[in-house]
Order: structure tokens, then C-alpha cells, then sequence
């Protein structure tokens, strides 16, 4: 799943996106913040009043006494409890704990492991794949899940395009979905699909999901427990205040071993950082530089500084407009000329960036996807390259007709001045620290910027209402979701409609490569294909990858005994590509740890007291989807 885009302040925005970019929301995946803690509990009460508790948070109901409880302390707000609408990183996240898929990734190398499904055979033609569903996984309820539950949830966004709205992309080329039997799921494809063992689908309950009327409207947060077949079952909920999950006892891959998890929304990270000082939090990711290098040498406290699967990009508004042709959104028109996006980037200075914001926690950005998936990471070739080049912006806006006038100000052929916005997550401490930098360099050029920093960007971001703004998103290791958000086909059929696209790119080339690569099933010419996919990408100018930040994160040693991290050599424990931290984690003093036909379990170790784990999801506010995709649906 792949999560990003920013998050939504009201309940049902008027178009949604698809899964943050596993984070397309703050951009920089060092401002999402991830705290944790274990505490023991008294019996169930109310929210006790903010002023006990650490500052900016709000205060989930207790659990039983003596409860062992990792709290996740989270900045994002969750915008869908509906795994067919979710966007944010921290709902695809909660979904990944909650429902099974049909298949995850390993949590050592991130190659294709059994899920839902025990195995699957494609036919020679590879148009028809049948999966093997096991036999021993239950619904929370009790109920036995079976394939007729896969090929519900997925003939339902065959058939609703409101149940498609956040992976509708994994079953458009599907041509007919049935259930044989219990543990036998079919899958006709129009075409070869390269994505079929990679399918991040949340695979939900029949009996429970085929009496729910309008997907668009139903987020899945008024009865609890929720049934699922994952790790865990969500309890309980309040919208930006907390949410609660119990262990799901009966989980096929065995238990967690926590009493409880608690994903705590936290208005301010500093609080968060602070609680994880004095033992009351035992995990933090999204760390700035500074945060790092103060947590580097508290007693008790480790960084980990792991390479990323995000990217921390610069997006322009190619000119929203929708499937019907009908343009929308007040995105300035001089950025549907080439050559002013590209002057724009050759001012972009990413050693600077690196070195000054990220202050080396970060890789200088390139192509789309992060150098951590090495297969399908691209570098564009010496003459391609759109460097540091302010001599060479200059020129390009000269010929595009923007000259400076006797004050040093660029204006168009109209005598306008050439000013621009840009979008900025205001709880995101990379996006001002880069704001600053282009207000500066795009400055000595002529241009005018404002940096708007806002608590919600996907009103303005989704109605086409900006001329820039700060992008990212978590990447899969399948990259096709992330690809796919910029084709046509994920813009929204009309203005007020759903769409999973990105920034509203729609070029035929990249089109035509992304189709080609989505039916080539041979591995090294799909790879080439992605890497052509990244390179037309790069060449329209439409985004700059200035960087691939570090996944960078703390924890106590003394309250947590052990948490698997992903890849397990030098991985990251926040965003995961599967639920294997949280399923994993086991408390100091903990019974041993859980069992994994997929990887290790023993990754990092973290002590796990008496605190409360706080993730602050740094400003990941982009809404669209998941795919961590599947997740930033992820």
C-alpha cells in the first residue's frame, strides 16, 4: 500500500485521493512521528482532562490494570476507517493490522510471502491466477474467512467505482472474480498483470461489509469491535483523539504480544520527543536533525537512522482538470510552459537541501523511486540532468517571455510580475526549512513565492487551488501504484468526483509505457520499462525528487525487549511494507518473542515500560491513498 496525501479536516472532502503516497502529506517523512509506550493500566475510564496528560494530547480510555499497552502517538488524522477509502499513512497502516491481503512481503528482503493466500498458479497465458486461501484464519467474530470473502471485496470494486476509490487500480483490468470453493479464489484478467502477486487489497468480511449501502459516505467508525482477520481488532475509536486495537487471539500467524495498541493522535511532536525523554513514550520516528542528535546521547534512548522508502518532492499544478475535459482549481497558468517548470528546478539546490535541512539524514532525490529498491531506482544520464543551474534557469525563463524588469522583478508579456504559491504542511519542519531556501533562490531569479503553511492541504490541493506544493510518498516494493497515480486514467471523472491521481498529470508517453509495463510479467524488461516510466517523468518537468530522507526514529531500550524492523538488517520500524513492528513488538519482561514464517522477529531492540507510545506521522498530510501505497495507501 502506498500512503500519502494530505489529510482531510472534515469528514467527506469533496474528492479523495488515493492513499497518500505511502505519505504524500508531509512530504518528508522526517516530520512524521511515531511515538510508543507501554503502560500498565487501570480499569476502563474516560479520557482523563488534557491538562494530566503530556502536552497536546488527547487521552484514549484506560485498560484493565496491569495491561501492558503500546501506544502510538500520531499527528495524521486517520480519514477513513474504511479500508475502500482510506488515504492517509496511519489508516492504511491500521488496516494492514486489522485485514489480511491476499499476500505480504518479507520482512527480511520484502519478497512476495503467503497472506490470505497460501499459494498461487498462474495459467499459461497467465490470464487466469488462482490462489489458495487458507483454511486457518477466522473473522474476529468467529465467523471462518473464506475466498467467497476475497472475491466479494473485489467484484465490489469491480462494480462500485465508491469501492474503488482508494485501490481501484489493482482490480480495473480484472474481468471476473468467483470462489470455487472455500479455499479457491479465481481471478480472470483482461490482460497479463504484472502486480498479481502484489495485489495490496484489504480483503474484508462479506456478512458484515455486503450491508453497507453507499461506500462513498460509510467510514466504518460507529460499531465496534470491527471485525477483521488481522493481528489485531480495532475496539474502539474517536476521530482525532485516539483509536484502540486488542490482539486478535485467534490471528493464523499467532498473537501479538501486547495487551493493547493505541494509535494516540498528538497535536505537537516536540511533546512527544520530550515524553520520550522522560520514559513515558518508548518510540519516535520522523525525527528532525536536531531531535536526533539530542536523543543520540540520553541514557536509555537509541537512534536508528535507516534508509527511507519515501521521497521528499516539489510538485507543480500541471492545470487540474478532470476525465470530462473540464479544467478546475487556479493554478497559475505560466506552469503549463516546460520551460518556466524546469527554471524552476535548475534553481533547486538538493546538496543544500541535504546537507542544511536533512543535515545529512537524506540522499540528494534523482528519479522517482528511492535508491532502497535498487532494482528499479534510475538516475537520468549527464545531458539529462536538470542540476543546480541559476545561469541556466535564467535563461529558460528569458525564453519563455519572463525578462526582468528594471527593479530585478520577472514579468510576462502582460507586465505581470511572476509570482507563485506554494502548499506547506505546517506541522512539517522540512517543508518551511525548504520554503526559506527557494523564497531565496527562486528570489535571485526574479520570482515572487509565498509559502503557505496550512493544517489542511488536500482542500485547496484537491480542488486545484495551488501553483506548487510539497510532495511525497512512501514506495512499495512493487512500484506500480505510485506509478499509476500520475497516469489519465486516476484523474477524477468530473471536478467534484473521486480520483487516485497524484497532481493531475496526464501525458499519453508516460501513459502509453505505464500500460506496457503493467502487462510484462519478464523481470528485467519490466524493470527497464519502470525506469523509462521514471525518466519521461523526470523529462516533463511536472515533479522534482529533491530528496530520499532516512527513516529516522528513537526508542527506549528499557521498555521494549525486541521489534522487528524492515529490511531487518538497517530497516525501518515506522511505515512498514506489512504489520510486522506492532504484530512483533514484545515487552521487557514479555513471555518470548512472536514467530514469523516470513522473516525475523528479533530485530530492533526496544525497551517497553511504563511509558506511552506516541507516533506523530509528521505532516503526512497527503490524503490520497494508500499504497503505502497500500499502505501510503500507505
Amino acid at each position: 500500500m502506498v500512503t500519502r496525501i494530505p489529510p482531510r479536516t472534515t469528514r467527506q472532502p469533496t474528492r479523495q485521493r488515493s492513499r497518500f503516497r505511502l505519505f504524500l502529506a508531509s512530504g518528508a517523512a522526517a516530520t512524521a512521528m511515531v511515538a510508543g509506550s507501554v503502560i500498565p493500566l487501570s480499569p476502563l475510564l474516560p479520557a482523563a482532562p488534557q491538562a494530566q496528560a503530556a502536552p497536546n494530547a488527547v487521552n484514549a480510555p484506560a485498560a484493565a490494570d496491569g495491561k501492558k499497552v503500546l501506544t502510538v502517538a500520531v499527528d495524521q488524522s486517520i480519514d477513513s476507517l474504511s479500508p475502500f477509502l482510506a488515504q492517509t499513512l496511519v489508516a492504511t497502516s491500521v488496516h494492514r493490522l486489522t485485514y489480511e491481503y491476499l499476500t505480504n512481503y518479507d520482512a527480511k528482503d520484502a519478497r512476495t510471502v503467503p497472506g490470505f493466500a497460501t499459494k498461487w498458479t498462474p495459467s499459461a497465458d497467465k490470464l487466469t491466477w488462482t490462489f489458495t486461501i487458507r483454511g486457518d484464519s477466522k473473522w474476529s467474530d468467529g465467523k471462518q474467512a473464506t475466498a467467497e470473502d476475497a472475491a466479494w471485496t473485489f467484484n465490489k470494486m469491480m462494480t462500485d467505482p465508491n469501492a474503488a476509490t482508494a485501490n481501484g487500480s489493482f482490480t480495473s483490468n480484472f474481468k471476473k472474480v468467483t470462489a470455487p470453493d472455500p479455499t479457491k479464489l479465481v481471478i480472470e484478467l483482461k490482460k497479463p498483470q504484472a502486480t498479481m502477486t502484489a495485489l495490496d487489497v484489504p480483503i474484508v468480511p462479506k456478512h458484515v461489509w455486503e450491508k453497507v449501502g453507499d461506500f462513498s459516505k460509510f467510514n466504518n467508525d460507529k460499531k465496534f469491535p470491527i471485525v477483521g482477520n488481522g493481528p489485531y481488532v480495532i475496539e474502539d475509536f474517536k476521530v482525532d483523539q485516539y483509536l484502540r486495537l486488542k490482539p486478535n487471539k485467534d490471528f493464523w500467524r499467532g498473537a501479538p504480544k501486547f495487551d493493547e495498541l493505541v494509535f494516540r493522535y498528538y497535536k505537537d511532536k516536540d511533546a512527544a520527543v520530550a515524553a520520550l525523554q522522560k520514559g513515558e513514550v518508548s518510540f519516535v520516528a520522523g525525527l528532525t536533525p536536531a531531535q536526533a542528535a539530542a536523543l543520540g546521547s540520553a541514557d536509555n534512548i537509541k537512534v536508528n537512522d535507516a534508509p527511507g522508502r519515501r521521497f521528499f518532492a516539489l510538485a507543480t499544478n500541471p492545470g487540474a482538470k478532470a476525465k470530462d475535459g473540464k479544467s478546475f482549481g487556479n493554478g497559475h497558468k505560466a506552469l503549463l510552459d516546460p520551460d518556466v517548470r524546469k527554471a524552476l528546478f535548475h534553481a533547486v539546490d538538493r546538496k543544500t537541501i541535504v546537507d542544511k535541512v536533512f543535515q545529512g539524514h537524506a540522499v540528494e532525490g534523482q528519479g522517482y523511486i528511492p535508491p532502497r529498491f535498487d532494482s528499479y531506482f534510475w538516475q537520468p544520464s549527464g545531458a539529462q540532468t536538470i542540476g543546480y543551474d541559476p545561469a541556466k534557469a535564467a535563461a529558460l525563463l528569458d525564453k519563455a517571455g519572463y525578462k526582468k524588469n528594471g527593479s530585478g522583478k520577472r514579468v510576462g508579456k502582460d507586465g505581470k510580475p511572476l509570482d507563485f504559491r506554494i502548499l506547506c504542511h505546517a506541522t512539517d519542519p522540512n517543508d518551511k526549512a525548504v520554503g526559506k531556501y527557494l523564497q531565496e533562490w527562486w528570489g535571485d531569479l526574479g520570482i515572487g513565492l509565498k509559502v503557505e503553511c496550512l493544517d489542511n492541504v488536500s482542500d485547496p490541493w484537491l480542488a486545484g487551488n495551488y501553483d506548487l506544493a510539497f510532495d511525497g510518498w512512501s514506495v512499495n516494493p512493487d512500484p506500480d501504484y505510485v506509478l499509476s497515480i500520475h497516469t489519465c486514467d486516476a484523474l477524477p471523472a468530473t471536478a467534484d468526483a473521486s480520483g487516485a491521481t497524484d497532481n493531475f498529470i496526464c501525458d499519453k508517453k508516460y501513459d502509453d509505457l505505464y500500460a506496457k509495463q503493467s502487462v510484462e510479467y519478464d523481470t528485467a524488461k519490466r524493470t527497464d520499462l519502470v525506469k523509462q516510466i521514471q525518466s519521461r517523468l523526470y523529462d516533463t518537468g511536472y515533479m522534482n525528487v529533491m530528496a530520499y530522507p532516512n527513516a529516522v526514529e528513537a526508542y527506549r531500550t528499557d521498555q521494549i525487549k525486541s521489534i522487528t524492523t524492515m529490511p531487518e538488517a538497517a530497516g525501518n520500524i515506522w511505515g512498514q511494507d506489512g504489520y510486522w513492528s506492532w504484530w512483533s513488538a514484545v515487552p521487557a519482561g514479555g513471555t518470548g518473542e512472536a514467530s514469523s514464517e516470513s522473516g525475523s522477529s528479533t530485530g530492533t531492540m526496544v525497551g517497553i515500560g511504563v511509558a506511552v507510545v506516541f507516533v506523530a506521522a509528521l505532516g503526512l498530510f497527503f490524503v490520497m491513498r494508500r499504497r503505502s501505497t497500500s499502505e501510503d495507501r500507505e
